[in-house]
């Protein structure tokens, strides 16, 4: 009999456990982002177009401020850049709400400040993991994470939709003041999150230069991986709320749907973290590839209330699935690169960020000329069929990149 030793909280270092801590604080703000301002932009202007063009606007921002994060790191404490990652999505919100309407102009601004505030999150939140993990408790790592992610993202779409829709009169004014409460609550949220992770102890990323044009074979076969993972982000962070506000019309049934299923999947994905080993993570990214197939599959073929519940219960589990098993695999290869190449750890950070938005553009790109060049319908239902089918190159692409690390690490570089 096989004895699985699995990792536990104890495994952590006291800095890698106030991280978890900050970001479980903070992962209460990311429902709200990711889906109450898509579904506020969609009330207010009832256009999937300019949600998109919202999402653009983020994706641009983002790889800019990685960019000069790279810079920022060499003169301000990690500390202080990553909670202003946290407090600027605040701000963005803020801007958003104080818009009188709904038009480009302010989307492209609300848009930018949000896309600041990812890549300072996640410019620094990648480095962080990085620098206070070992490989064998990332699996854990992730999948602790994750686990909270899930619950909370199952409570706080019912609390925030059902408080937009029966806590506030039944107009639009009226569920707007309520989006404006939530914006309140949201920057209260980050500045406790950016309080609490002051209490950590973090070192900035070794040497100083970070921008890099070649790099080894090994990193262009994860950037292969990295732009096939953007076309997906590119798309499907605005995809529920924009199916749910057109079939359901009510941020109380968006809630709602957003939590059928969460509380299973937040438990997979902790016995999952706590039980596998680096071994496993090829066959649990490819599960997360094929459930994100059948949830467009499904939505494709249906297009009805009955494919969206389907849709939004299987992307419930396919996210974090993949999400465990492709940061572990990204962290690795930067573990054995930076060393091999004695480069600042970051410069592979910055570099992966921009392949991502390769994948996004083109994700966004394919919903918006369906959009525009035949209707939104078409869009919504056939976009996300077209970037499932292709994102199955994935498991190819991974199979191949985690058998060339396997040679790396046994010298055959």
């Amino acid at each position: 009999m096989i004895k699985i030793k699995a990792v536990g909280f104890k495994d952590f270092s006291r800095s890698a456990k106030i991280l978890i801590i900050t970001n479980v604080i903070y992962a209460f703000v990311l429902p709200v982002i990711d889906i109450f301002v898509a579904s506020y932009i969609m009330r207010n202007s009832n256009d999937p177009a300019k949600v998109m063009f919202y999402q653009l606007a983020i994706y641009t921002g983002i790889p800019i401020t990685f960019y000069l994060n790279g810079f920022l790191l060499n003169r301000i404490n990690v500390k202080r850049l990553f909670s202003a990652g946290m407090l600027l999505s605040g701000v963005s919100m803020v801007f958003m709400m104080s818009l009188d309407e709904i038009n480009y102009f302010g989307l492209v601004g609300a848009g930018l400040i949000m896309g600041m505030s990812f890549g300072l999150y996640w410019a620094n939140r990648d480095y962080l993991v990085l620098a206070t993990t070992k490989d064998k408790t990332r699996n854990f790592y992730y999948g602790l994470e994750t686990f909270f992610y899930t619950i909370i993202a199952s409570i706080v779409p019912v609390m925030i939709g059902w408080y937009l829709m029966k806590g506030n009169e039944a107009t639009n004014e009226g569920i707007n003041t309520g989006y404006r409460v939530v914006t309140g609550v949201v920057f209260a949220i980050t500045i406790l999150a950016s309080i609490v992770f002051h209490f950590g102890e973090y070192e900035k990323p070794r040497g100083d230069k970070f921008l890099f044009f070649k790099f080894h074979k090994l990193w262009n076969k994860m950037m292969q991986l990295a732009v096939l993972k953007g076309l997906a982000q590119g798309f499907i962070v605005t995809a529920p709320a924009m199916l749910m506000m057109k079939f359901f019309e009510s941020e109380g049934a968006l809630g709602t749907a957003q939590s059928i299923g969460a509380i299973l999947a937040a438990v997979v994905m902790l016995i999952l973290g706590k039980i596998s080993q680096p071994k496993h993570r090829l066959i649990i990214f490819s599960f997360g590839l094929i459930f994100f197939f059948l949830a467009s599959f499904i939505n494709g073929l249906l297009f009805n209330q009955v494919g969206v519940i389907i849709f939004m219960f299987l992307l419930l589990i396919a996210r974090p699935v993949l999400d465990i098993a492709y940061f572990p695999i990204q962290l690795k290869v930067i573990d054995l690169l930076s060393k091999h190449e004695n480069r600042n750890e970051f410069a592979y950070i910055l570099n992966h960020e921009f392949g991502l938005f390769v994948g996004r553009f083109f994700g966004a790109g394919t919903f918006l000329v369906l959009a525009f060049y035949i209707n939104a319908d078409i869009a919504l239902r056939y976009a996300l069929l077209i970037i499932g089918a292709l994102q199955l190159l994935s498991i190819l692409i991974a199979k191949q990149l985690l058998t060339r690390q396997k040679q790396f690490e046994n010298g055959n570089t």
